[in-house]
């Protein structure tokens, strides 16, 4: 079997991007094909150049062009997409191409605290003010609605009363950097073990 291309979706500091490709690195199953990118001055486009993959910076406009984009994905074979902290809309045509085929990691355990405008640390201070007892990220396949694809995945970890928000969003951030990976190659070599 040749190799899965994926393509990860990132527009912020790509610790998680990062994380991701070092996994793969030496995979002879999946390889990370692509990361694509809204923001040139993000740190995800220097971490993903740095180690070797190939970036494309585009505009909402270049996103919401089926013409242009689609074509773009498939100069890098691309048959499987990671929203890795991707903060803009994901148009339907994309969705439909890539059904079951993309998957966003969510800092919470949707449904709560997921939605428009609950992103990064808006998300913890969420759970700071709601007194949760535990935190994680949740893994699920993207739907038109923002955050309310079926949930794939979660995992969790208990909060301490003294917890702040940074001791909230480190904890997550732990859980995303342990697991998040395993979970991307299980459920790809699923979605692939009968072949394309």
């Amino acid at each position: 079997m040749t190799s899965i291309n994926l393509a990860i979706f990132a527009s912020g500091s790509g610790t998680n991007c990062e994380n991701i490709i070092r996994h793969f690195k030496n995979s002879d199953l999946i390889n990370i094909a692509l990361v694509v990118c809204n923001r040139e001055e993000a740190k995800v486009v220097e971490r993903a150049r740095r180690l070797g993959v190939d970036t494309r910076i585009i505009t909402k406009a270049m996103l919401e062009d089926e013409q242009t984009f689609l074509p773009m994905l498939r100069e890098y074979g691309i048959d499987f997409i990671v929203l890795a902290g991707f903060l803009l809309m994901i148009p339907a045509y994309l969705i439909e191409e890539f059904n079951r085929k993309m998957i966003n990691i969510h800092p919470s355990l949707l449904p709560k605290f997921g939605g428009k405008g609950m992103f990064g640390m808006h998300v913890h201070e969420a759970v700071f003010k709601a007194r949760e007892q535990k935190t994680g990220f949740t893994v699920h396949w993207v739907t038109e609605k923002c955050d309310g694809g079926e949930i794939v995945m979660q995992c969790q970890t208990d909060l301490l009363p003294t917890d702040g928000i940074e001791a909230i969003a480190q904890k997550e951030h732990e859980l995303e950097m342990k697991f998040f990976p395993k979970i991307i190659e299980r459920l790809v070599l699923d979605c692939f073990k009968d072949g394309r």
